[in-house]
């Protein structure tokens, strides 16, 4: 009877000294900024080994909400860190939840501006809701390199 009180109050003190589920971390446009930095040099390093990890959702590309997409100039996108179906795809006219063509804006932008900060609506990838996003570009050897923040409040 001893050794089960004993494993029981051990249970009830390790239950109630375990930390609750973490809370999402929500990136912040220096991490969005930053991590556009690093995929611009990694992929003038190697564009063929950075897409196949970004696209493989990579603990270093992907962190939470925040992930890097590449396209080329014309909106195909060549490496995407949610959704690798959408990697090959030309995807200029697709639309967001307000249906502006937000790749197309993309790629206008980056055809005048070599970085830029650009707003849409976009499916946040850990409430699964449309959200207001910003995503921050830099255009880069003929490629278009972005992540972006949500805006949550």
């Amino acid at each position: 009877m001893k050794h089960f009180v004993t494993a029981a109050s051990l249970a009830s003190a390790l239950a109630t000294c375990a930390p609750a589920a973490a809370e999402p971390v929500y990136a912040t446009p220096a991490q969005a900024e930053q991590i556009v930095a690093k995929a611009v040099a990694a992929v003038r390093k190697d564009n063929a080994k950075t897409f196949a990890a970004i696209t493989a959702k990579d603990p270093a590309w992907v962190q939470g909400d925040l992930y890097p997409v590449v396209y080329d100039m014309h909106g195909k996108v060549l490496a995407h860190g949610q959704n690798a179906r959408m990697v090959g795809k030309d995807v200029l006219e697709l639309r967001d939840a307000d249906g502006k063509a937000f790749i197309r804006e993309r790629m206008e932008l980056a055809a005048t501006k070599a970085s830029f900060w650009q707003d849409y609506a976009f499916v946040d990838p850990i409430t699964k809701s449309i959200l207001p996003k910003r995503m921050y570009c830099e255009r880069s050897e003929g490629m278009v390199i972005c992540a972006g923040i949500y805006k949550r409040h």
